[in-house]
């Protein structure tokens, strides 16, 4: 157990660096790495999203500190988002339906990271511009993501920042500290959801018999935040996260 613990905090402090470097949080490989190692399935969101939590906290205050973060265009995303969030976090969801869930997510998760730099690097349409404008697009964005990733105890993240990107909704800084801030908020309410729904002993379990790995992610998110991001081009570590992420993805889902 003692070697196991130590193992993924290592992988979770990798992960965390990776992730933070481009502003996310890691729920999706966390919550991957832990069923990979047999932890009781009612724990994997609870953990992922506590590490969430952890590691992109500070990158909101970082984003917020640098004027990056427009509150304004910001809250009709969050308004629906949560109480979906908390609402996915509540759905009772049997093992095999939840390890397919989740590994269906992780290859749209990976996919979109790796076709993300693209988006952002070639001409779009004129059409997907305006989806971004109307009034409707960011209630409806935010709904959607935000129930999947409390069903499955990710962030979201790493869904609503190819879709802002492809939208041309704002610049790639904007959009990284948007995504931050829909992380951190509906990791919360997700959390929530997930612990009314399994029990107060079960969130107590995730936090006392894993918490190294929390200590871990604060290690690697501020390793990600200052380090990380100069060692390797952003592109490069999209594309790692993104080959880690189908890699694990295709493990869960042939298992």
């Amino acid at each position: 157990m003692v070697f196991g613990i130590v193992g993924l905090a290592i992988l979770f402090m990798a992960t965390a660096a990776l992730y933070a470097s481009v502003g996310f949080g890691g729920g999706s490989t966390y919550i991957a790495l832990l069923a990979l190692a047999a932890t009781n399935y009612q724990l994997l969101p609870i953990v992922a999203l506590l590490c969430n939590i952890v590691v992109v906290t500070g990158g909101v205050l970082r984003f917020q500190s640098r004027g990056l973060i427009d509150w304004s265009k910001i809250w009709p995303i969050l308004l629906l988002s949560v109480p979906a969030a908390w609402l996915g976090g509540r759905v009772m969801v049997a093992q095999d339906s939840f390890m397919l869930l989740l590994g269906l997510s992780l290859v749209v998760a990976g996919l979109l990271l790796i076709i993300e730099p693209m988006i952002n690097s070639k001409d779009v349409n004129a059409r997907a511009g305006k989806w971004a404008g109307h009034r409707l697009f960011a209630p409806i964005a935010g709904t959607g993501i935000g129930f999947l990733s409390g069903v499955v105890g990710i962030g979201g993240g790493i869904f609503l920042a190819p879709i802002l990107l492809l939208t041309r909704w704002a610049d790639g800084r904007r959009v990284a500290a948007t995504a931050s801030v829909f992380i951190l908020v509906n990791s919360i309410a997700g959390l929530s959801g997930q612990v009314m729904k399994s029990g107060l002993d079960i969130g107590e379990e995730a936090i006392f018999a894993y918490w190294p790995l929390l200590v871990s992610v604060l290690i690697g998110g501020q390793m990600g935040s200052h380090l990380a991001s100069k060692a390797l081009p952003e592109i490069w570590i999209r594309r790692l996260t993104a080959l880690l992420i189908l890699y694990v993805a295709v493990r869960l889902l042939w298992v």
